[in-house]
């Protein structure tokens, strides 16, 4: 039986709420963004960067890594959207 490939990444755009997303580098950003969430090698953990969409710069989403359990990235990289979209200076944890 043959199993399909894991994925370690996910990258979608997302609008963010008032008072945006929380980074560690320049504060919150707002607006329109793209979120990066990556599975760690240790396969429990993801880093998520963040930038604003049509920017080259990628800040680091601030309460990282964070925990997630084994195959469960896709469900917190959607949870992490929606939290995003709330805003109110979403983190990564």
């Amino acid at each position: 039986m043959n199993n399909p490939p894991s994925i370690n990444s996910y990258v979608d755009r997302v609008t963010a709420g008032p008072g945006g997303a929380l980074t560690d580098e320049v504060g919150v950003i707002t607006g329109d963004l793209t979120v990066a969430t990556i599975l760690l090698a240790d396969g429990h953990s993801a880093r998520v960067a963040v930038q604003s969409s049509g920017s080259d710069t990628w800040y680091t989403l601030a309460g990282g890594p964070a925990p997630v359990p084994a195959g469960q990235l896709a469900a917190y990289h959607r949870d992490l959207l929606g939290r995003i979209r709330r805003g109110g200076g979403a983190r990564a944890t």
